[in-house]
């Protein structure tokens, strides 16, 4: 039987604007066909063996054909896939998303199709301009700022901007995706008899982290654009509304505003990391050159905690593992009560913080986020066996250490990490990105197999590490931390990121 095909909204870029549908289907889809403007985080949810596959199409650029877009949605609906196709702001605002239902529709697949969050009135509101406001404007127009290049390649006359009747509409006008064509369009504006005084706007990067506005009026607007470079994706607000940004606008001053970072740890790990940084200001250029594989043991599948008096966990991986295979034979197979009479150590709060979203409260946290650290938490412990969940390829100073005070140690080994290919585009960004960071030895080492080798980073671009470890293997191959994090955990990376930026703008 075919699969259903899910047409999506995502949304104009803020991950936190996607909503409760949208993320239940790309966590459960099969396949998924994405555009170039969703949200960084769209795709964090997404299932390990999803096929994600690109589909965006950029102005200027190289841009996948929509016939391309239509076919593949149907070849793999009708193989019995369940595919999203996920779609900036909504589908069926300039989203050619009925054009996609029609071609569903004519090859018998199902198909459902779910609104998102509109750029026209959420990268408005985000600049603090209300597209309608009692007693200014009560009606908004929303217009493609292509339909003129559309026209010239069509037959049909009709599809063409009526200028006269859109100049005397009684309320805000909103183009999207007009900003090459902007001069004309005022100019046609004007001709038409909207006047020339009357506000204007361009929101650049609505609901991101790089948005700003420029306002003008619709005579001068288009020279605005030119003198303030601004650059795809915007959209310009007419109308006497363009006026309230001033009084209205509430986003504050962000620290990381115009820094872009780049975050190359696996992208089920990066979303917090990623979500931070763009709540700080920073576009964030998300370049997983690594993901994460669970280990699976036929001969051993479950693991029985109670002949351990300390477990001790490396990870947040680490504790997703974990409780993938526990099984005491009394509880049910996951159930944190199995742990109740084991001593639990966390190698740093982030994993301390996976521990506790399953109800285990870990007994022993170091300060400082590394095997060493943990080894001198645990001195006073009294240990007589204990299990190390962790990676494959974990250093092994805490068994050791173990062993050397008489105890049994067993090592779990849950998961590994391997090479995630990284786009030519990606990297290329990577290397031109102001920051790039490396939350362990892992993501150093499958960058620079990335990379061919050779890290070709940009002179200006400043590298962050997690801590001394993931120091160590950069210095190995060549790279010098810039910054280095202290605590040796996330929260300390973006500490140390912030007070490195202030100081360099404070210097000038």
């Amino acid at each position: 039987m075919s699969g259903t095909v899910y047409l999506v909204g995502a949304g104009p870029g803020d991950p936190g604007l996607l909503t409760a549908r949208a993320l239940e289907l790309i966590g459960c889809a099969d396949v998924i066909l994405y555009d170039r403007l969703i949200p960084n985080a769209a795709l964090d949810g997404a299932r390990a063996d999803a096929e994600l596959l690109f589909v965006g199409k950029e102005g200027g650029g190289p841009s996948v054909p929509q016939e391309h877009t239509e076919a593949l949605m149907i070849e793999r609906a009708q193989a019995g896939a369940n595919v999203v196709r996920l779609k900036g702001g909504d589908p069926f605002v300039f989203g050619r998303g009925g054009e996609e239902g029609l071609a569903l529709r004519a090859a018998g697949i199902d198909f459902e199709v779910v609104p998102g969050v509109t750029a026209g009135v959420a990268a408005s509101a985000y600049a603090g301009i209300p597209v309608t406001h009692r007693g200014v404007s009560s009606a908004v127009a929303l217009v493609t700022g292509h339909a003129q290049e559309d026209a010239r390649d069509s037959a049909d006359e009709q599809s063409a901007i009526d200028w006269p009747a859109l100049a005397a509409f009684p309320g805000t006008l909103v183009f999207y995706m007009g900003v090459r064509r902007l001069p004309e369009i005022a100019a046609a504006l004007i001709a038409a008899g909207r006047p020339g005084s009357q506000a204007a706007a361009v929101v650049e990067a609505g609901t991101l982290p790089r948005q700003r506005t420029v306002n003008a009026t619709l005579e001068t607007i288009a020279e605005a654009v030119v003198r303030e470079q601004v650059r795809p994706p915007s959209i310009t607000i007419v109308g006497p509304v363009a006026a309230l940004a001033h009084e209205l606008a509430w986003l504050p001053p962000r620290p990381l505003a115009g820094v872009s970072v780049a975050v190359t740890r696996a992208r089920a790990q990066a979303s917090g990391l990623a979500r931070r940084l763009e709540a700080l200001g920073a576009s964030v250029i998300q370049a997983p050159v690594i993901r994460v594989r669970q280990l699976s043991d036929p001969a051993q599948p479950t693991l029985d905690p109670s002949p351990y008096d300390l477990i001790c966990v490396t990870s947040a991986n680490g504790v997703q593992g974990l409780f993938e295979r526990l099984d005491d034979g009394i509880h049910p197979r996951g159930d944190a009560r199995a742990l109740a009479a084991t001593r639990i150590a966390a190698i740093g709060p982030g994993t301390a913080r996976a521990l506790a979203a399953h109800g285990v409260v870990a007994d022993v946290v170091p300060e400082r986020f590394v095997a060493e650290s943990l080894v001198a938490a645990l001195a006073e412990v009294p240990v007589t066996r204990a299990l190390i969940a962790r990676a494959r390829e974990a250093r092994d100073v805490l068994p050791d250490a173990l062993r050397a005070r008489g105890a049994q140690v067993d090592v779990l080994e849950l998961y590994e990490t391997v090479a995630e290919p990284l786009p030519a585009a990606a990297l290329q960004a990577v290397r031109e990105a102001d920051y790039v960071t490396f939350t362990s030895s892992s993501t150093v080492r499958f960058f620079l197999q990335a990379a061919g080798q050779e890290a070709g980073l940009s002179p200006n671009t400043r590298i962050v590490s997690i801590g001394p470890v993931t120091s160590t293997t950069l210095r190995e191959h060549g790279l010098e931390p810039s910054i280095e994090a202290d605590p040796y955990d996330v929260e300390g990376m973006i500490v140390a990121l912030l007070t490195d930026r202030a100081s360099r703008v404070n210097d000038g």
